[in-house]
């Protein structure tokens, strides 16, 4: 009997945008095609709104999709985009008239952004606040001075640079208000993977969090780092022996300490040739064969690692562990 097969459902879907560098959100295109840059008029959640598309009509899984798909109502006139540019235009003196009323309330919040709807029937103000802010009465104010719907959200630090924007300690233009759409998880733990200085100044954003970019080459640190010799490993430089106190990811380099205290870098390919050419010594008690093969573990042949008690093939190497060994003639 043949074991039955689930065909999953492919539905066509648009690529929806409503802010710069903000999240893209799928939509039914109701058997129209719709091209990137055109600006549409979407059923949401929230009410009707206008997005730009970023994706353009496309075939894809229902699986994949995260929410379930609203319609795309039709494309956006010449008549309603120059409403939304004259709204667009209001949101700043919108700001400064919400100020001053939260002033007058004396609310212990500090406001980020305004921003209207396409046709001008809702108006939302971001804001950032320390502790939960009661703003009922402040909300009915704002109702009567602007006469529309008005909506205030309390946002955090992170998107508060994400809405304002601004250059980050690289010199260039915030990744978080430029390309980011969604807010990954990052760790102080990923600082010390890239052996990076743990000062809140040097690894910390414009908004006071970790920077963004600390998980962009996390797992490239990750998997360079298992090529190379551990920090702790013994190898045989051109200069001696010396033990491995550091790894320098971009230069591809390790810091290897003398016997003498003599700090010197060795490039991390060479150095893992110096240490595969010493595994001839015993893998039990870590003799190395510059000691002329032989280990102070129990094994009586000495040099091998597999704990058969030595080779018994003179000359040739352990038949077990293939270690060759330095037999002694009598």
């Amino acid at each position: 009997m043949l074991p039955a097969t689930s065909v999953e459902n492919i539905v066509t879907v648009v690529g929806i945008r409503f802010r710069p560098a903000g999240r893209i959100y799928h939509f039914d295109p109701q058997g129209q095609s719709y091209r990137t840059g055109q600006y549409v008029i979407v059923e949401t959640v929230r009410g009707t709104e206008a997005g730009r598309v970023v994706i353009a009509t496309k075939k894809m899984a229902e699986g994949d999709l995260s929410d379930p798909l609203k319609p795309v109502l039709r494309l956006a006139n010449e008549d309603e985009l120059r409403m939304m540019l004259s709204f667009k235009s209001r949101e700043k003196d919108a700001l400064v008239q919400c100020a001053r009323h939260v002033a007058q309330h004396q609310l212990p919040m500090k406001l980020v952004e305004a921003e209207y709807t396409f046709d001008g029937s809702r108006l939302t103000f971001y804001f950032t606040a320390d502790e939960r802010v009661d703003f009922r009465a402040l909300v009915r104010d704002l109702a009567a001075t602007f006469r529309t719907r008005i909506e205030l959200r309390q946002i955090g630090a992170r998107d508060q640079a994400k809405l304002q924007g601004g250059v980050g300690p690289c010199g260039k233009t915030l990744c978080c208000s430029s390309w980011i759409a969604d807010f990954g998880v990052v760790s102080i733990k990923m600082a010390k993977e890239q052996d990076l200085p743990l000062n809140p100044s040097k690894i910390s954003g414009v908004c006071g969090r970790l920077l963004c970019c600390l998980s962009y080459e996390n797992d490239n640190y990750i998997q360079a780092k298992q090529l190379m010799p551990q920090v702790g490993t013994m190898l045989d430089t051109p200069s001696g022996w010396g033990k491995v106190v550091s790894i320098n990811v971009p230069k591809e380099s390790v810091e290897v300490m003398l016997e003498s205290g003599v700090i010197i870098q060795v490039p991390a390919g060479r150095a893992d040739e110096q240490k595969q050419s010493n595994q001839g010594g015993c893998g039990s008690c870590g003799a190395h064969k510059a000691n002329g093969g032989g280990c102070s573990c129990k094994s009586s042949g000495g040099g091998c690692g597999c704990g058969s008690g030595g080779c018994g093939t003179k000359g040739k190497a352990c038949g077990s562990c293939s270690v060759k060994q330095k037999m002694s003639h009598n």
